[in-house]
């Protein structure tokens, strides 16, 4: 039955790693990989989880099963952090261990058909494996705009999705940091879509993958705590692979909120065991060097620092490429200091970005996607001067 498989188109990402690592050439500059990189273009592991894992070697005993809801101390400890003072929005909220944010999507995803959605819709441009999760699970697309051309949101566009959408629909948003563009809601935004979702009576499905990476922990996750406090019932997917540098070990959550506390038990056997057909038990080292850290004082406000360094230095590569604004016209280079992130979009074309990549060694996704974090005081002057000579014209 193998040979009636087709061979599927491979991976653009991963195509493009590839042939940055076997370009020679010693200045050549990697804007794709979606991970974040130092100002020497490491991207090490924590400090804080440094010190969680050599407590977990020290002190744990068993490396048997934890069960489809994995480590619970682990997604108890993240609630105040996401959910705030009243973590639980009174006996309201339960979450589960999954395999990185990208295991707490699809369960959200598969979850919500359970419970009746068919539609899903989603802003576009957003991360490629949304739409291959929502196509794998069998879930109908609906797309709308996510940003306008001067780099804002599309409010206007997310809000008709919301009031046009039928009782059977969902509608997906990113928390912050918005992942390929970089623009996200405001405050007042947020709140109008909150009230719009309240009176539409659609379930919101919130992926939160760089929580701490835009402006703040608070500030980053008020949009979704808007959303929380004005609707009945909402998901959440929630990744720890990039606020604790955790890619590899894939650590993420995902959170139910209930309409009521006693109907937690049913949405939760729920998924539970779409969770057990899928993957059975999540990985437990990461998880528990979270769970490490967030339960010492010590080590919550070492991690913290470490985030403010990592979020302060984007905020510097952001204000340098947009003070090169008049230095490349036509890109709108200022809008990057508005927005959040390790992402941006540049309105390149096919040939601009092959062009980058040929004469300059610039290695960027071809959507004109690129990581913000690859750039540093030692490559950004030749990006911004690459850009110039690709648009001339």
């Amino acid at each position: 039955m193998l040979e009636n498989l087709q061979a599927q188109a491979p991976d653009a990402l991963l195509a493009l790693i590839k042939m940055h690592a076997e370009d020679p050439r010693e200045n050549k500059i990697d804007l794709g990989v979606g991970v974040y990189r130092t100002n020497d273009g490491a991207t090490p592991v924590f400090r804080s989880i440094k010190e969680a894992e050599q407590k977990l070697i020290d002190e744990q005993d068993s490396k048997s099963y934890l069960g489809p809801e994995g480590d619970t101390g682990f997604t108890a400890a993240l609630m105040p952090f996401i959910f705030g003072e009243d973590a639980t929005m009174g006996g309201r909220i339960e979450g589960m261990q999954t395999p990185g944010g990208t295991g707490a999507v699809r369960l959200a995803v598969a979850l919500a058909q359970q419970a009746g959605v068919t539609r899903i819709h989603m802003g576009t441009p957003s991360w490629p494996n949304h739409a291959q999760i929502l196509a794998d699970v069998g879930m109908d697309i609906a797309p709308f705009n996510h940003a306008t051309k001067d780099g804002s949101a599309d409010l206007d566009a997310v809000l008709d999705a919301i009031r046009n959408a039928k009782p059977t629909d969902a509608v997906l948003l990113h928390g912050c940091c918005h992942n390929p563009t970089g623009v996200d809601y405001t405050t007042g935004e947020w709140d109008k879509i909150a009230s719009a979702l309240a009176d539409a009576g659609v379930l919101p499905i919130l992926d939160v993958a760089y929580h701490g990476l835009g402006q703040g922990l608070d500030e980053d996750i008020a949009g979704v705590r808007a959303v929380l406090a004005a609707v009945p019932e909402a998901l959440i997917a929630y990744s720890c692979d990039k606020n604790f540098g955790l890619y590899r070990d894939r650590v993420g959550a995902f959170y139910m909120m209930a309409k009521e506390p006693n109907q937690l038990d049913a949405i939760v056997s729920n998924a539970n065991s779409l969770a057990r057909a899928n993957w059975s038990m999540p990985p437990d080292h990461g998880g528990a060097a979270v769970r490490h850290v967030l339960c010492d004082d010590t080590l919550t406000g070492e991690w913290l620092d470490e985030l403010t360094e990592m979020r302060e230095r984007m905020r510097r590569v952001r204000e340098r490429l947009a003070a090169a604004d008049n230095e490349v016209p036509g890109l709108n280079l200022a809008a990057l200091a508005e927005q959040n992130g390790l992402f941006a979009m540049l309105p390149l074309t096919k040939d601009q970005i092959a062009k980058l990549r040929e004469d300059h060694a610039v290695y960027m996704a071809g959507s004109g996607r690129i990581n913000v974090a690859g750039l540093h005081a030692g490559n950004t002057d030749k990006f911004i001067a690459a850009l110039a000579d690709v648009t001339q014209g």
